[in-house]
């Protein structure tokens, strides 16, 4: 769905602004006639257009549905609208096998993809300051432990912690609980912030809720930067190469984190090994949809 910035965020506007967004995109699609639509949830609204267009066209539609879709408070109570689209998708994409068995459970076709290969635009120079640093990829969410991250950093005064991200979105208390060893870079531009992951001597990705993939720690893997992220089933069969996973908890991040230090020659051998493991999944994967899609006479 395309994005209508000038109607905000807010529950007062949001209507308009799907209205909006859902006008822009289906005369972006029978002006373009694409045979085969990819649509991101959440928003689960985004699939209207695409679904209408099919509707009326003929054409496919594959979903890609993030973790949000299904446990976000936001989305939950409209899941019965995920079920009714991903029940007329070729099929739903999710990232584990535990979101599958929901979609499954739904009628519904689905495909595994954990992560995507990545192209990323050239880096700016960015050089950072001290023998270990480390960079925390930060959208303020509400599954990030942001304060728990505080409190392990301010016992690491050997390690210079980066966290990037708008940090308008964190609450003021929490800013001002910053240590020292920690620096909010703000929002950067996509140069800075390629820049800014290779420079790092390792990448921070966490999450409080399982079944979550970690955009940042895949990020990291095809930049070849040592990864750490959170001890879940889905994180550990993803990352099992180059990467340090630790529990949501003070003593085991700091373990963590510490390990990583300790060890950063070994974890940044390890990453050429993981991302050759991602492209070769990818592959097959991407034969999948190239042969779902064959049988319903689109080519990719």
């Amino acid at each position: 769905m395309i994005y209508s910035p000038e109607y905000g965020s807010n529950y007062i506007t949001v209507i308009f602004k799907y209205l909006a967004q859902s006008w822009k995109t289906l005369r972006l699609l029978f002006r373009e006639r694409p045979g085969a639509v990819f649509v991101m949830t959440p928003p689960v609204i985004a699939c209207f257009p695409v679904w209408l267009y099919a509707v009326l066209t003929g054409a496919v539609y594959m979903i890609d549905a993030h973790t949000g879709a299904f446990f976000n408070p936001r989305w939950t109570g409209i899941l019965f609208l995920h079920r009714f689209f991903s029940r007329h998708a070729l099929a739903t994409i999710v990232t584990n096998e535990y979101l599958q068995k929901i979609v499954h459970g739904w009628g519904a076709a689905t495909l595994i993809i954990r992560d995507v290969p990545l192209h990323f635009v050239d880096p700016a120079p960015v050089r950072l300051p001290g023998r270990c640093n480390m960079v925390y990829v930060s959208g303020s969410l509400r599954d990030e432990p942001l304060d728990l991250f505080l409190r392990v950093a301010s016992r690491l005064p050997e390690i210079g912690f980066h966290m990037t991200g708008n940090t308008k979105r964190i609450d003021p208390k929490l800013k001002d609980s910053k240590p020292a060893n920690v620096r909010f870079t703000g929002f950067l531009s996509d140069a800075e912030y390629v820049g800014t992951l290779l420079a790092a001597d390792a990448v921070i990705a966490l999450t409080t809720i399982d079944h979550t993939m970690q955009r940042g720690a895949y990020e990291a893997a095809y930049l070849g930067r040592p990864i750490i992220t959170s001890d879940f089933d889905l994180l550990r069969r993803a990352f099992p190469l180059g990467t340090v996973h630790v529990k949501s908890t003070e003593d085991d991040m700091v373990r963590g984190f510490q390990e990583m230090a300790a060890n950063l020659e070994k974890y940044r051998s390890e990453v050429p090994q993981l991302r050759e493991q991602k492209w070769a999944q990818w592959k097959t994967v991407e034969s999948k949809i190239r042969a779902m899609l064959g049988q319903v006479g689109v080519e990719l």
